[in-house]
C-alpha cells in the first residue's frame, strides 16, 4: 500500500514545518514535500522543530509550485475551512483517508494539499484538487493550525489502516482471576460477613448471598486483587479478635 504523500503550500513558519513532519511520522507517514517556503531552505528551525522526524525534510523538496508538487500524485485532496465557490466534492477526513486507503491499494499515489498559514489555500491551488477536505471544526473560529492539520489527517490515515482494538485491558504484570479464584474470594468473604452477623434476618440470608456473588462476578479481578482483598479479610478478622 503506497501511503499519501502531504504538500505544504507556501508554509511560512519552519517550525510548523517541522511539527508537521514530526506529527507525520508519528502515524508512520513519510512522504512530506514543500512548496515555495517563505524562509531558506533547508529551514534550521523546521530541523529543530522535527526532533527525530528531520530526516523527513531531507527528500521535502523544496518543489516550485503545486503542479511539480502533485505530477505523480493519482488523485489530490485539499484542505480547506473557507467555502471557494468551487465546484468538487467536499469530505471529512474520515472520509478522505477512507478513500485514500482505497486507492493505495490499488496502487495510486495520493497527495494532500495544505495551505499556508496566514490565508490557506488559494483558487489556483485547490484547481489541481479532485476534492477537498473540511475539518467539522467550530464555523465561529474555523482556523487551524498548520501542524495540527497535518496531525488529524495523520491520524485518519493511520486508523483507517491499523488495526487498533478500541479498548484493551493493561494488566500490569498479572493475570485476570480465574473462576475458583473468585469463588474461593466469596466463601472467603461470606465466611467474614457471616461471623460478623451480616446475613440478617435470615429468610433473606440466600438472596444476600446470591447479589453478592453477582457481583463478584461483574468485577474483573485480577489474581492480584484477590490476594489482596483476602489479606484485607484476615487483618481485620484478626484485629476484631
Amino acid at each position: 500500500m503506497t501511503p499519501p504523500v502531504f504538500i505544504l503550500v507556501r508554509p511560512q513558519m519552519g517550525e510548523n514545518i517541522g511539527a508537521a513532519a514530526r506529527a507525520m511520522l508519528n502515524f508512520g507517514l513519510e512522504g512530506l514535500r514543500v512548496v515555495d517556503p517563505r524562509d531558506e531552505w533547508p529551514n534550521s528551525r523546521a530541523v529543530a522543530m522535527a526532533s527525530g522526524a528531520g530526516r523527513l525534510l531531507d527528500f521535502a523538496g523544496p518543489y516550485e509550485g503545486v503542479n511539480a508538487a502533485v505530477a505523480d500524485c493519482d488523485y489530490v485532496f485539499a484542505t480547506t475551512a473557507r467555502s471557494r465557490y468551487i465546484t468538487k466534492p467536499v469530505v471529512t477526513p474520515e472520509r478522505a483517508m477512507e478513500q485514500a486507503r482505497a486507492l493505495a491499494a490499488e496502487g495510486k499515489r495520493v497527495g494532500v494539499l495544505f495551505g499556508p498559514e496566514r490565508a490557506g489555500l488559494e483558487n489556483e491551488d485547490i484547481a489541481f484538487a479532485n476534492s477537498i477536505v473540511t475539518v467539522p471544526v467550530n464555523p465561529d473560529f474555523p482556523s487551524i493550525n498548520l501542524a495540527q492539520c497535518v496531525l488529524l489527517m495523520g491520524y485518519e490515515w493511520r486508523r483507517q489502516t491499523a488495526e487498533v482494538p478500541a479498548e484493551v485491558m493493561v494488566m500490569a504484570g498479572t493475570d485476570f482471576a480465574s473462576r475458583i479464584e473468585v469463588e474461593k474470594l466469596g466463601d472467603h468473604f461470606e465466611e467474614r460477613l457471616e461471623a460478623a452477623g451480616f446475613f440478617f434476618p435470615p429468610e433473606k440470608a440466600p438472596g444476600m448471598k446470591l447479589a453478592i456473588r453477582q457481583m463478584w462476578a461483574r468485577l474483573a479481578l485480577t489474581r492480584a486483587d484477590v490476594q489482596s482483598l483476602h489479606g484485607m479479610l484476615r487483618q481485620i478478622a484478626r484485629k476484631l479478635q
